[in-house]
């Protein structure tokens, strides 16, 4: 049997991933089994293990999927040249939030007060998305409001915890409405 490059290798565990976050939405955490996500993904179970410990292994790799994507858009925002302002980040992160992610990110968390492991990964993915926001918020004070650095480092501070507080909270509203809900305008 060939061996699989490191790029195929990357797919392959996006994939795998991809199919997990599926399942996490649909079925929670708890209810989904690594029967379900090998069905869903079309693989192998020899497959999944050799990308995968277990389904622990797939919540952090699905956590950090969901934070890379989200660190794509806030370096963006960051890097050009007039930033939005904390009140239109925000509008566009909620309009980037996807149900089921948003369901799998509440599951997440709500494992995470009793799975130390689990803990661990929100606690660091919650501190990681914080500092984005921190960043991006900075450089619009600095670019567009032009303050001066080291004065925008610490405003940015509480103006990036309130938004990140305010965009959680859209993840649960998101999180807890029905699948009937989400379809409606």
């Amino acid at each position: 049997m060939p061996r699989l490059t490191d790029a195929r290798k990357e797919l392959r565990r996006a994939q795998i991933a991809e199919a997990a976050v599926r399942c996490f939405g649909r079925n929670g955490l708890e209810r989904t089994s690594i029967a379900d996500i090998i069905t869903e993904s079309g693989l192998s179970a020899g497959s999944i293990y050799a990308h995968y410990r277990n389904k622990a292994d797939l919540v952090q790799a699905a956590a950090r999927g969901v934070l890379a994507e989200r660190a794509k858009v806030l370096g963006a925002h960051a890097a050009s040249d007039a930033p939005p302002d904390p009140d239109e980040l925000l509008a566009r992160l909620i309009a980037a939030i996807d149900p089921a992610e948003a369901r799998v990110g509440v599951q997440t968390w709500g494992e995470a007060t009793t799975n130390p492991a689990i803990r661990d990964i929100v606690v660091d993915m919650t501190d990681r998305m914080r500092a984005m926001l921190h960043d991006c918020v900075t450089a619009w004070l600095v670019k567009v409001e032009h303050h001066e650095p080291a004065e925008a480092r610490e405003s940015a501070a509480p103006i990036a915890h309130r938004v990140m507080a305010l965009y959680q909270a859209e993840l649960l509203y998101t999180a807890l409405q029905s699948p009937t809900e989400e379809a409606q305008p």
